[in-house]
């Protein structure tokens, strides 16, 4: 039997941004929120707004597996996908200096995972006849930081991988969005979150503020509720104005 309400599915939502997203679509959606390892942040997020929570390993095949299924047997529907989890370098080096381990860790989670959980979600919304796809990626899609260089890569190809199922999901009626996070205030900062302060002080932002989970998470509401229903490959742009360029 198909569950009567719309199901999201958010990987990555036991803390940060996605936890925002979570608590604002819960009003209107059941969801299903995935974490790896804090299985109490992710406790807490189901005490608050009454989440399914799955364990699940982005990067691993078995695990996107059992999370689709688990989908699929329990609810029967999957009208909205936020490919939201993903990691930091566990130490920020030169790039110069920088490990194939560190990169393979990163590409798994933050590209190869998303990409391949995409591929299996976005054929049972081929065959709903709808569905809804969302990539938090980041500014570091496009940013050169040569001290973390494995996550702006992963990042950059999670944004051809937006271009590439938009462009072959349209006719399916499937719509595929990207979110483009600047500087976010969550724990993957925190031990910069100082420094950025001071940049932002500085200038380094048009709207002069660090961005907060809520802000990604309104717009992920407005995908979720339809006011962007003649968009697809679209880039939103959620940082303050960083991406904007003036002489």
């Amino acid at each position: 039997m198909t569950h009567p309400q719309p199901v999201a599915l958010i990987t990555g939502a036991s803390r940060g941004i996605g936890r925002g997203i979570a608590l604002e679509l819960a009003s209107t959606h059941t969801v299903i929120a995935t974490y790896r390892g804090r299985r109490d942040a992710a406790e807490s997020l189901a005490a608050e707004c009454g989440a399914d929570i799955f364990q699940c390993d982005i990067g691993s095949a078995a695990d996107r597996e059992a999370l689709l299924a688990h989908a699929r047997e329990k609810y029967g529907r999957l009208d909205l996908l936020v490919n939201n989890a993903g990691i930091a370098p566990r130490e920020r080096r030169d790039m110069l200096e920088a490990t194939e381990e560190s990169f393979d860790e990163l590409i798994a989670t933050n590209l190869k995972g998303p990409h391949f959980l995409t591929q299996h979600a976005a054929r049972w919304m081929v065959e709903q006849g709808r569905g809804r796809i969302v990539f938090v990626t980041s500014i570091s899609s496009y940013t050169a930081s040569v001290n973390r260089a494995e996550y702006c890569v992963s990042k950059a190809g999670l944004s051809m991988t937006v271009a590439l199922y938009a462009q072959r999901l349209a006719a399916e009626n499937v719509q595929v969005f990207e979110i483009r996070p600047g500087i976010i205030r969550t724990d993957m900062i925190a031990k910069v979150e100082q420094v950025y302060e001071e940049k932002i002080a500085g200038g380094l932002l048009p709207q002069r503020r660090m961005g907060e989970s809520a802000d990604i998470a309104k717009a992920v509401r407005a995908i979720a509720d339809g006011l962007l229903d003649y968009s697809t490959g679209t880039v939103i742009n959620v940082d303050g104005g960083f991406h904007l360029r003036s002489l």
